[in-house]
């Protein structure tokens, strides 16, 4: 793992986006992985820039995004389609064709998240992972357990997750309990993986990014076994460093 810890989120996000266009203009139809929250909003806004300064192109570039909450469609203002659109893709020159996000509201989930692991196949794999980290080290919402899903599936949402993201919601009890979302196997499998953490609170789940241990009980732990990631981190999620 390469660590890279910069003195402000602003100055991790100018890096993590110019990590991710150098992706993009090295391979045109680059699949990038995206994850949506706030680690990466602030690299979405630089992506953005460097696209309307016509330095980056994103016109054969395609996404495939890590989860969805279950129950929520593209319209509701707090799913991660609308997240996806509103924070890059209705500002840049992404064909949305070429963009994907689990299908939260699909009759059979079994059988969409099945299917969402043989769009990723069909596209080659991903080129360069996005990803943030929970506080308890969750990635995507594969949550701390005694064994996780290898692919995509419904996940059961921590009662530290759902608290994490009321801040999101009306109110804690509006926040879904399940959600599509990738499994640890897509995401290994990745080219290249960027990990974006900023803030206090995160500084115990980047701490365990470099103990040597690797656990179920701590989903990020697994990202040691990829060849190349790098850590994009502030001062405060570096702290325990």
């Amino acid at each position: 793992m390469n660590f890279k810890v910069f003195d402000s989120y602003e100055e991790v996000s100018a890096y993590s986006a110019e990590l991710l266009a150098k992706v993009i203009s090295e391979k045109e139809d680059a699949v990038l992985g995206l994850a949506t929250g706030s680690s990466p909003v602030g690299m979405y806004k630089e992506l953005i820039k460097l696209y309307e300064e016509g330095s980056l192109d994103f016109s054969k570039t395609k996404s495939i995004n890590l989860d969805e909450y279950v129950g929520l469609d593209g319209n509701h203002d707090q799913s991660y389609r609308y997240f996806m659109d509103t924070n890059l893709f209705d500002h840049v020159n992404m064909d949305k064709k070429n963009t994907y996000v689990p299908d939260g509201t699909a009759e059979d989930l079994t059988e969409g998240a099945k299917k969402y692991d043989e769009l990723i196949e069909s596209m080659g794999g991903i080129d360069v992972q996005v990803l943030g980290i929970g506080p308890n080290g969750h990635i995507g919402f594969n949550e701390p357990a005694d064994e996780l899903k290898l692919n995509t599936h419904v996940a059961e949402l921590t009662e530290e997750t759902i608290k994490a993201n009321a801040r999101f919601f009306a109110s804690e009890k509006d926040v879904p309990t399940r959600a599509v979302t990738m499994g640890v196997g897509p995401i290994l499998k990745a080219k290249k993986i960027i990990l974006i953490a900023s803030g206090e609170n995160k500084a115990w789940a980047v701490k365990s990014l470099v103990d040597d241990v690797i656990t179920t009980k701590i989903p990020a732990t697994l990202l040691k076994l990829h060849p190349d990631v790098t850590v994009v981190l502030d001062k405060e999620a570096a702290s325990m460093l």
